[in-house]
């Protein structure tokens, strides 16, 4: 039955890679407007259906919450809608009249489209308006768990497209995934690019297809409140970010790091929003709970702090939003420094932000390199040592993690694909938008003749230019002078030019 699935699921990404790239060469034709009217309407099905889609995804997945899911379905339509409005991605969309450089853009071709199950509606959405504004087509391949709402977003967004004028097939999406399926899809020969969003294995796969792609891997994101911060702020900030969709985001923050100085009342404002302190025993508990086989256990994923609780077999107080494990190590040796998509945190407290800034590289280093670190301070020129020092792409200042790296709550580009630079082994640092899936050509034109260029003398011999350069310093120097005292210049001069186009 599962090669039968494997077969299905790998016929269905052919078919559908075929559809989608005859539909982008048409797509590739159209004017700015055309694009403008179809993203439009595709912006205006998703948000409409914002509600129903989320509801369908905890329905399915059984992870996250109705009222948060909203928003990032919200995110991935209208706000993403508004950030991208003016964006011109056909014909010229830059020029530079000084330099006399013209840019010309192209659609990368037809894109395969790999979606989680922790935003699995969202990212549909989303994916499909950056690829309609940049004139691709796009073809996606839901988790498993997540296919009924997954496909659900693409019809939405889909049917919009189409109706607005956008060829048939532009968007399609499997309705049989599988690992063989989506690795068909990955490496066809109608697909030039590839968005993948999900787990290690299956974005090292992408990497590994022989296409274009952008990836994005986990994110350990460590928290840092500095001894300036403010406390309350900081902590009301953590706590919502955290639980925003019970931690399903990738950017949501893993672990506190505070100083020792303000840990009294860090643990105090910590207590005072909702978060519960294991003890040791319970702590172990949880620890085998939340991870399994080196990785987070897929049953906690989403789910609110007290089915976790009450998953370990420990009591908490009603109302508890987060649990927090103070820890002293970083590492496979303590399991619950790693990456947790669920209300669970990590607590370390040291003595100073160099501390503090070495134990976040290593934070980082062990699992989720080139991601996004969130930092709570009033002191700049510590927010800075950070900023210059980090190994990741996002720092988030005074702001909820979560919010502030999809560009909620900051001025980053509304996006869910966030990816990690080439320290985490992706082609750009960027959040994703449709400028990333352009080719951008360059008409450049001629503002100087090469009769112009001066490279000096490499070879050390004397050019026409270098002794122009001795009358005119000699011109400068001796107008005066007789013939004896001009050679002398002239001498001094030379060897002087010479010495330097030697060097």
């Amino acid at each position: 039955m599962g090669i039968d699935k494997d077969l299905i699921s790998r016929q269905q990404a052919r078919d559908l890679a075929k559809k989608a790239s005859a539909a982008q060469k048409i797509w590739a034709q159209a004017s700015q407007e055309e694009v403008d009217r179809v993203v439009e309407a595709a912006v205006k099905a998703g948000a409409d259906a914002a509600q129903k889609l989320a509801e369908m995804a905890v329905e399915e997945t059984c992870m996250g919450t109705v009222q948060d899911k909203v928003v990032k379905n919200l995110l991935a339509t209208k706000i993403l809608g508004d950030y991208i409005r003016d964006m011109r991605t056909v014909g010229v969309v830059n020029e530079d009249q000084e330099k006399k450089i013209v840019e010309i853009a192209e659609p990368v071709g037809t894109i395969a489209g790999i979606t989680p199950t922790t935003n699995p509606t969202s990212t549909v959405l989303y994916k499909a308006i950056i690829a309609l504004k940049s004139r691709n087509a796009i073809v996606f391949s839901p988790h498993p768990r997540a296919v009924r709402c997954s496909c659900e977003a693409a019809r939405t967004v889909y049917e919009a497209a189409v109706k607005a004028g956008a060829p048939e097939g532009i968007i399609g999406c499997m309705d049989t995934p599988t690992m063989e399926g989506t690795r068909e899809l990955m490496t066809y020969p109608d697909v030039s690019f590839i968005l993948a969003t999900g787990g290690t294995s299956l974005v090292h796969a992408a990497y590994s297809s022989g296409k274009p792609a952008i990836g994005v891997g986990p994110g350990n994101v460590p928290v840092y409140i500095e001894r300036t911060a403010d406390v309350e702020k900081a902590v009301r900030y953590i706590i919502l970010s955290k639980t925003f969709d019970n931690g399903t985001v990738c950017a949501s923050e893993q672990h506190v790091v505070t100083e020792r100085v303000i840990e009294d009342v860090v643990v105090e404002a910590l207590k005072e929003n909702g978060a519960y302190f294991l003890d040791s025993s319970e702590k172990k508990k949880v620890e085998e709970v939340v991870v399994r086989n080196g990785g987070v256990n897929p049953k906690v994923v989403g789910q609110a702090a007290t089915k976790i609780a009450e998953m370990a077999g420990i009591k908490v107080p009603v109302g508890t939003k987060v649990l927090i494990a103070n820890l002293s190590q970083v590492g496979p040796h303590e399991p619950l420094s790693g990456e947790k998509l669920c209300p669970v945190l990590g607590f370390y407290t040291v003595d100073n932000w160099v501390e503090a800034c070495e134990l976040c590289i290593s934070l980082l280093q062990y699992m989720g390199i080139g991601h996004t670190l969130a930092i709570h301070s009033q002191n700049e020129a510590v927010v800075m040592e950070f900023a210059l020092k980090k190994p990741i792409s996002r720092i988030v200042w005074n702001s909820p993690s979560t919010h502030g790296a999809v560009g909620l709550t900051t001025g980053l580009a509304p996006a869910l694909t966030l990816s990690c630079g080439a320290m985490g082994g992706s082609s750009t640092a960027d959040n994703v938008t449709p400028y990333h899936l352009l080719n951008i050509k360059r008409l450049c034109a001629g503002i100087k003749d090469p009769e112009e260029l001066n490279f000096g003398s490499a070879t050390g011999t004397l050019q026409r230019q270098d002794l122009e350069a001795i009358v005119r310093e000699v011109l400068r120097r001796s107008p005066d002078k007789c013939l004896q005292e001009v050679e002398s210049i002239v001498w001094e001069t030379w060897k002087r030019l010479q010495e330097s186009s030697v060097k």
